[in-house]
């Protein structure tokens, strides 16, 4: 077994698995996209980041893919870590505006801009119809290619590929053909139909407090919320 603190909690780990395997078996949420349990890691959506290390010598490492090794500390809801989710949520959103899981993404984590301009082109290279068809369906029909801006995925030559056999794994496993609530011509790029509160206790602990217990246990919800409730009440004495 492997010894390593877990947001402050010392927790043991089996040899070989990665930090995401290790949080969710004790039952911490962190957020996925290009994962699945069915497939090869990826870590390319880096929507799994996790801060590791003490002090300043701290960095964001993807933990889907990120071992877990002796003594490690690993923190999962830092704002450090919220703030790159962000990011990384709206320049997903950027390229496709129109995923309904992207846009449920950006909900929940409090996603409410996009300072990126809409390129729509619907695929955020995470590779999940590539590992689906060639680890699932054993067809390696499709694939990845060129780099940088020009990357994409698509058939060998761009023909019909002859061990395409139509399955339609990849169409199932794609965030980006899911197309989201409001249809293909939405007012606006950012949905928040499903919008989430934000969590208040990020900005006095530094860190997510409600993984622990109950939301609001922490006390800095019910103090956000407490001024407001007064205030209805005054205004309907008027």
């Amino acid at each position: 077994m492997i010894n390593l603190k877990l947001n402050k909690l010392d927790v043991k780990a089996e040899q070989g698995w990665t930090i995401l395997e290790t949080a969710k078996y004790y039952g911490l949420e962190i957020p996925t996209l290009c994962y699945n349990e069915g497939l090869s890691t990826y870590g390319g959506c880096r929507l799994c980041l996790v801060e590791i290390g003490e002090g300043e010598n701290t960095k964001l490492v993807s933990s889907c893919t990120y071992p877990v090794e002796e003594g490690l500390v690993v923190h999962t809801d830092t704002k450090r870590v919220l703030n790159a989710r962000k990011m990384m949520i709206e320049l997903m959103l950027s390229v496709a505006p129109n995923s309904k899981t992207i846009q449920d993404l950006a909900s929940k984590f409090g996603v409410t801009q996009m300072r990126f301009e809409a390129r729509n082109e619907e695929c955020i290279l995470c590779g999940l119809c590539v590992r689906m068809c060639a680890e699932q369906m054993d067809g390696k029909a499709i694939g990845f290619q060129n780099r940088g801006h020009k990357r994409k995925i698509s058939t060998p030559f761009d023909v019909r590929s002859e061990e395409c056999r139509l399955c339609g794994g990849c169409m199932y496993i794609c965030p980006a053909c899911q197309l989201r609530c409001h249809g293909p011509d939405p007012d606006s790029d950012v949905c928040n139909a499903c919008l989430t509160m934000d969590p208040t206790c990020v900005d006095v602990y530094d860190e997510l407090q409600c993984w622990m217990y109950d939301a609001g246990r922490c006390g800095t919800c019910v103090r956000e919320e407490e001024p407001n409730k007064k205030d209805i009440q005054n205004a309907d004495k008027k």
